[in-house]
């Protein structure tokens, strides 16, 4: 069974070089390659989880592997899953197929841009399997690449700048998170576990000091912080968010939804498999900053959201504001929080990958994203009455983002209240102020784009096609059942999450 990663995060390697090996010219013979690589993909995911013994919160040893790579500095190819990856790996297997098919009218370098897709994947996979720290680094900077060039080629009329920043930042993190990992590789005394992220697992650092210009200071406390910068620009957190509007706005549909879907919550898992466990004690400390940033997240995200015309930007910003509740749930610490931040990252990729494949489908057909344009005209009007099958998916989407009951936001935002409000009342009821803002944006949105006359513009609109109901449907199906019932996602993560929580307890 273990095999089964292997396979999953190199499908996409061997993907790769079947593409490249493809004649030129032969476009569509390289989107079918892509798309039974992802889907293929995505069927060893759901095996993956049929075989998970979900009782199990640590990691489970049939789904382990471990293998010497650079011996000489006690580095190792060690991959593993547990409750809290598998969410992850799953989503991450269904966004990737979904957007093949979402990115079927790509005519521009159809090899390259496939090829990076492929490309981003794997090194996805590989930051939710590694639990070696080096091995983590290396897929944590190996998907900056992909995400540069598909940002930098195919994106918007502002595509260099939105790249550049993008890069900068999470590059930025990065280093700082490097220092991190080089100084737990001394504290560990560079013996044979000193690369290995489980193995740091429990506060060990506690007692350490570090000297720093000549200043004795608290190891864990320290480098805590260097942790949570690396993971809080990725979120992104406030203030670290400001590449992440650009990004969306000019990236092509399928990579704004990767992003949102499911490169923000490489720096959630981050908080929840490296900086939580690793230093314990430090997370408990600053969980009140944690969460006060979190709210902060959450009521800067939904009012910028709230004064967008441009409907691509809003729905990034909601990201900011989702996101920020995930940040709320972790600080928490405790089972209801953490189990619903757990789920918000789930059930936000689902939701939001809704929201920019909408977006996108609208996008084909009018090149615009307006809904108000700058000269103060309507961008959009009367889509409801035009396009009904695109206006009956939107609201799922729309609904299932706002966290209306019955749909998969709900729970997993729910969750995170019943889990905050003890420990932080007060920043609970500031943070319900978002659900409203929220609620306030996404109907006004809606109001303008679906309701009034049908433009003349709307009526040159075709309906949502055969390819593009097909791509929707499985995200529908996924916001409505996990909305009604959650259980198959959180019963694969409780063990886990208990697991974690028993590391901070004693921490």
């Amino acid at each position: 069974m273990s095999q089964l990663l292997n396979a999953i995060l190199w499908l996409p390697v061997i993907g790769i070089i079947a593409v490249l090996f493809t004649p030129k010219g032969k476009d569509q013979l390289v989107r079918y390659i892509s798309l039974a690589t992802t889907g293929i993909t995505f069927v060893l995911t759901l095996f993956l989880y049929a075989g998970f013994d979900q009782s199990v919160g640590k990691m489970q040893d049939q789904f382990t592997i471990l293998a010497p790579w650079i011996e000489q500095f006690n580095i190792n190819y060690h991959l593993a899953i547990d409750g809290i990856s598998l969410p992850m790996i799953l989503l991450t297997g269904l966004l990737f197929f979904i957007c093949v098919l979402s990115s079927w009218t790509i005519t521009k370098s159809v090899k390259a841009y496939f090829s990076l897709m492929l490309m981003l994947q794997s090194s996805v996979f590989g930051v939710f399997m590694a639990m070696d720290f080096f091995l983590f680094y290396v897929y944590w900077e190996v998907m900056l690449l992909p995400m540069f060039f598909l940002i930098g080629i195919w994106g918007g009329e502002n595509r260099e700048y939105a790249a550049i920043k993008f890069f900068l930042y999470t590059f930025f993190g990065s280093i700082v998170m490097l220092v991190g990992i080089i100084a737990l590789y001394y504290a560990t005394g560079k013996g044979s576990e000193s690369f290995n992220i489980l193995a740091m697992h429990g506060g060990q650092f506690a007692d350490m000091t570090v000297n720093i210009f000549g200043t004795e200071w608290a190891f864990n406390k320290i480098f805590f912080w260097a942790m949570f910068l690396g993971f809080a620009i990725k979120v992104p957190v406030f203030p670290f968010h400001t590449w992440l509007p650009h990004a969306h706005v000019q990236a092509p549909t399928a990579v704004s939804v990767i992003l949102a879907g499911v490169l923000l919550k490489m720096g959630t898992y981050g908080f929840l498999r490296i900086a939580f466990p690793i230093f314990p004690e430090a997370a408990v400390e600053y969980s009140t900053i944690i969460a006060v940033l979190g709210v902060v997240s959450v009521l800067y995200g939904a009012f910028c959201a709230m004064a967008q015309k441009d409907v691509k930007k809003l729905v990034a910003y909601s990201s900011v504001s989702h996101m920020g509740f995930v940040m709320l749930g972790l600080a928490a610490m405790t089972t209801q929080g953490v189990n619903g931040a757990v789920l918000q990252m789930f059930n936000h990729g689902t939701s939001t990958a809704m929201m920019f494949l909408m977006i996108g489908v609208l996008y084909e057909r009018s090149h615009h994203r307006w809904i108000v344009r700058p000269d103060g005209s309507k961008g959009y009007g009367g889509l409801a009455t035009h396009m009904p099958k695109y206006t009956t998916i939107f609201i799922i989407g729309m609904f299932a983002s706002l966290g209306l009951p019955g749909l998969s936001g709900f729970i997993s935002e729910a969750l995170i209240f019943l889990g905050i409000y003890k420990k932080f009342t007060s920043i609970t009821v500031v943070a319900v102020l978002g659900l409203l803002v929220g609620a306030a944006y996404l109907l006004w949105m809606y109001k303008r784009m679906f309701f009034g006359e049908v433009s003349d513009e709307v009526k040159g609109y075709s309906d949502m096609n055969k390819r593009e109901v097909f791509y929707m449907l499985p995200l529908c199906a996924a916001v409505i059942v996990f909305g009604i019932f959650p259980a198959p996602i959180l019963n694969i993560m409780k063990a886990s999450v208990g697991n974690l929580l028993t590391i901070l307890n004693q921490g």
